[in-house]
């Protein structure tokens, strides 16, 4: 059975992967039959009925209230300190990262990890580690010789 040739005629879905379509209003011995599923009176029980998506039985809606909430908050933020490349080429060190920005008090204690953005020029050889960098950050950095680092 495990070298059996594979033959289009033999395949077939999985055991319970198909289910038979019902057929309501069938007779009350189909199980289906009459009210078919509906209940008895009511907007749902007519003909041509159909409840819109999102529709909770006339309580206000849940993505009706989502903008009295302002929205979501994440429960634990990474909170970044964005530097461009010109401040870094102000800067004196070889080495550039977020706790020696902190140390130097350019951040404060509050910023986690920092991020680096193209805007400006860069022209000496310069060592940075951060968690992010932009593409024009990156290749700036890299034509003056140093390295972008992620950590």
């Amino acid at each position: 059975m495990a070298n059996k040739e594979i033959k289009i005629d033999d395949l077939r879905p999985a055991d319970g992967a198909v289910r038979k379509t019902r057929r309501v209003g069938r007779g009350m011995s189909s199980g289906w039959g009459k009210t078919s599923t509906r209940g008895h009176r009511g907007e749902g029980q007519r003909s041509g009925n159909s409840r819109k998506p999102g529709f909770e039985g006339g309580q206000m809606p849940a993505y009706r209230k989502l903008p009295k909430l302002k929205g979501f908050k994440q429960i634990n933020p990474i909170i970044y300190a964005e530097l461009n490349v010109s401040d870094i080429e102000k800067m004196d060190e070889d080495t550039i990262d977020i706790g020696m920005l902190k140390e130097k008090g350019l951040f404060s204690q509050k910023y986690q990890e920092l991020r680096v953005l193209g805007n400006g020029e860069i022209k000496r050889k310069v060592t940075v580690k951060a968690r992010h960098f932009t593409k024009s950050a990156r290749e700036k950095i890299g034509a003056a010789g140093g390295m972008a680092e992620l950590v």
